[in-house]
């Protein structure tokens, strides 16, 4: 069975799912509400399980091309003292596949050039889902931690929930030989180098929900880590407020499907999880292949839809899970030491592939 499907969202998982439906035989098309790709971003991990997406997908090798090899780091003291060491090369060794580093401008551009121009509709916001199950054969949320397809699916019973920290971000004109991050009380500092003399950042805090956001974000960068070991003051030294980002940390309440009728649920819109395991771009694009794996030659649409449903969303709420689970470890305000010892036996267990 094939027919037409659209896509709600032209993120990294919407075009995903739009090149893995085009290639199961469906006619797709995919609505992004922006007025085209954007052309600033800050960096993604790719890891192995999600360069096999994108290699099932045929667009592997273009974003092997614009990506590069994301190097080791340590997880560190505010003073600059190591907790412990990531061991990348032991990840290449066991999946014989590095962790790429990609910008998210740069994956979009290969994903959407693996859509035939037609199919990708810009400036094109969705304000009625339900329109569109009348319209298509299917319908897939691909439209974000806000989605709309969901909120048609599920209503407010599954709201979003604050995870108990805020975020700043951004990239920094920077040359740093390692990456990682840095663990205080209640804080953290991350730093990824992504060649050029530039290096992707973020810091979160924990701070009650509402907590009012600070008049001069910069200032309040550097009251908070201004302190700390010479790589974040390099980052700290160069920032200015319009490359500053800053937004509460939230994820999603789990879902009790990701699919109803003949319309599904990817990425964010189903499972947004916290940025902790750097798992979010990488899960949307699994499931982006594995929603096409369903749907291929399905005689009975709903019940490939629900197949989908059975081999995405356990796994997938199982990760969110872990990530709320790791800020929090990471943001400790207390027992510090166990904390360390903990990050150890978690890094020694060895990341999601």
């Amino acid at each position: 069975m094939a027919g037409r499907a659209v896509v709600v969202g032209g993120g990294i998982g919407g075009l995903a799912a739009g090149i893995g439906l085009r290639a199961a035989g469906w006619e797709v098309t995919v609505l992004e509400r922006s007025a085209g790709l954007p052309e600033t971003g800050t960096g993604l991990g790719i890891w192995p399980t999600a360069m096999r997406a994108l290699d099932t997908l045929g667009v592997g090798d273009e974003v092997r091309r614009r990506a590069r090899r994301q190097g080791g780091g340590s997880i560190r003291r505010p003073d600059g003292s190591r907790i412990a060491a990531i061991d990348v090369d032991r990840l290449e060794r066991r999946h014989g596949e590095p962790v790429h580093l990609i910008t998210r401008p740069a994956l979009l551009a290969a994903l959407a050039g693996a859509l035939p121009g037609p199919a990708l509709r810009f400036a094109a916001p969705v304000v009625d889902p339900g329109a569109l199950v009348d319209a298509y054969d299917l319908v897939v949320g691909a439209d974000g931690i806000n989605s709309v397809v969901r909120v048609a699916l599920h209503g407010q019973r599954c709201p979003l929930r604050y995870a108990g920290a805020v975020a700043w971000r951004g990239v920094a004109d920077v040359e740093l030989s390692e990456g990682g991050e840095t663990w205080g009380r209640g804080r953290r500092f991350g730093l990824t180098p992504i060649g050029d003399g530039r290096t992707n950042w973020y810091a979160s805090v924990r701070l009650p929900k509402g907590h009012p956001a600070p008049v001069d974000d910069v200032a309040e960068l550097r009251r908070l880590f201004g302190d700390w070991h010479p790589p974040v003051r390099r980052v700290l030294d160069v920032l200015t407020p319009p490359g500053v980002l800053r937004h509460e940390i939230r994820d999603l309440t789990p879902l009790p499907s990701y699919v109803a009728g003949r319309t599904a649920l990817l990425g964010d819109a189903a499972h947004a999880m916290t940025p902790d395991l750097g798992q979010g771009a990488c899960q949307a694009l699994i499931d982006a292949v594995a929603l096409a794996d369903c749907v291929r030659d399905a005689d009975d649409l709903p019940a490939a839809l629900r197949a989908y449903d059975r081999r995405r969303r356990r796994p997938t709420q199982r990760i969110a899970a872990g990530a709320r689970w790791a800020g929090r470890l990471a943001q400790a305000r207390r027992l510090l030491p166990v904390r360390d010892a903990v990050l150890r036996l978690a890094l020694a267990a060895g990341p999601p592939a």
